[in-house]
């Protein structure tokens, strides 16, 4: 990995890890950060799939409340930077380096959670700064302190990042090229494990009585093996204006009773 290489991956680790607080242009997620880590490390098709694997994962992680999810930016970054490592001079087979990549995610964005907690700590004197730069009517203090706080979530990413892309690339080859098949084959197995779980707790969030028939048809349809993304996009949007235009009929009085203005809720309710 070159010097330039090195300067865009720590750049784009810095502008994850403040997207982790600002969520305005999704630096931090898993599909944006390491596709934008394979482009500048000559990696794209890789860093997509790596990415694609690892968002299916993060899709179920969600801030409740004062319970923070496991940190996406870090995982991502770093996780990316291992597979490019692993990558470097093409001995390495591509599917166990993904493969390492996904299983390691999970602990990286655990420790990922500790460094935001300590930078969210580090930034409570920061506020009461705020505070007294406001009560002087010192806006420019203000501005510059909210940057720092915000600084802080960037460098906790940043670092890590640099430390990963200073170990040698032969030192995780060889590591990769060391690993038995059974550890290697356990690990894609767990990886693929570990998508399945994140798409599940979103199904778990969003699942309703009227909802399930839809994901019942988007599993068969799947299975379809002569429909492209593209087709089955295009029957999701059909089925979403059927839906939306049955339960707009329904509350103009268009459907048979009274009803609930949800047809689909209507007939699970009647069975």
């Amino acid at each position: 990995m070159g010097g330039i290489s090195i300067v865009l991956v720590v750049l784009v680790a810095f502008l994850a890890g403040m997207e982790g607080i600002l969520d305005e242009f999704q630096f931090h997620q898993p599909l944006v950060a390491c596709t934008l880590i394979g482009i500048v490390t000559g990696h794209p098709t890789e860093g997509i799939i790596l990415g694609g694997s690892l968002q299916m994962i993060a899709l179920g992680w969600a801030n409740v409340g004062a319970a923070v999810a496991p940190d996406a930016a870090l995982a991502s970054v770093a996780s990316a930077i291992i597979m490019v490592k692993g990558l470097g001079d093409g001995s390495a087979d591509v599917q166990t380096a993904i493969s390492t990549s996904i299983a390691l995610a999970v602990p990286l964005s655990v420790a990922g959670l500790f460094l935001t907690m300590l930078c969210r700590t580090i930034a409570i004197p920061m506020v009461h700064f705020m505070d007294a730069a406001a009560e002087k009517g010192d806006f420019r203090g203000v501005e510059i302190w909210q940057l720092l706080a915000i600084g802080l979530q960037g460098i906790r990413i940043a670092i890590p990042a640099a430390m990963l892309c200073l170990i040698p690339a032969e030192a995780v080859t060889t590591m990769l090229n060391s690993m038995p098949a059974w550890l290697s084959g356990g690990m894609a197995v767990g990886g693929g494990m570990v998508a399945a779980v994140g798409y599940a707790m979103v199904i778990n969030m969003m699942a309703t009585a009227e909802v399930w028939p839809f994901f019942v048809l988007g599993f068969v349809l799947a299975c379809i093996g002569d429909l492209t993304l593209i087709a089955l996009g295009a029957i999701g949007i059909a089925l979403a204006l059927i839906y939306i235009g049955l339960k707009d009929l329904a509350k103009q009085g268009g459907g048979a009773g009274g009803g609930s203005g949800d047809p689909l809720g209507d007939i699970l309710n009647d069975y």
